[in-house]
């Protein structure tokens, strides 16, 4: 049978398809949305602590970021308002590809500060036992998956401003 949404837009993927790419682009919307709200309403957080314990063979970049005030509160800023925007345009399906891409790139950053590898320790407690592969690689997929399955052209605001 042919696809529901036909009126939306022809597209190659079936209706679960389209249904679970949609469903994982919201969530994964929804959680870079709210770690960016919760951040920006907390006038007391900061990355300094996290970038602190930073590990592995970039911890030196990780801490020149935050051994500079100025230099801590751009990053501070970037990081929150990177967080909410990035998880608005997911959300909506508003500039999905620069949405996606930026997000992977975050992911990344996180996953370099404090990359799950043998012999290295962290002050924070962990979320789980991890090795080589954490939540922020699972994400950063999630995301990837996507960058190359796009669906905001069909459900999202992106059908407005792309015409097939």
């Amino acid at each position: 049978m042919g696809n529901n949404f036909s009126t939306f837009a022809t597209t190659p993927y079936t209706n679960k398809q389209l249904t679970i790419l949609v469903i994982l682009r919201l969530v994964i919307g929804w959680h870079f949305f709210y770690e960016g709200l919760t951040k920006l309403l907390n006038p007391n957080w900061s990355s300094l602590v996290y970038l602190m314990d930073s590990n592995g063979p970039f911890a030196g970049f990780f801490y020149e970021l935050a051994s500079n005030p100025t230099i801590l509160k751009a990053v501070d800023l970037l990081n929150a308002w990177g967080l909410l925007l990035i998880g608005l345009c997911l959300m909506v399906g508003l500039l999905e590809k620069v949405a996606s891409i930026s997000a992977i790139v975050l992911i990344g950053l996180y996953y370099l500060s404090h990359p799950p590898f043998i012999g290295l320790t962290f002050d924070a407690p962990g979320e789980g036992s991890y090795f080589v592969v954490n939540k922020n690689i699972v994400e950063l997929f999630a995301i990837a998956v996507n960058l190359y399955f796009p669906n905001s052209r069909i459900i999202g605001l992106d059908r407005f401003f792309y015409r097939h």
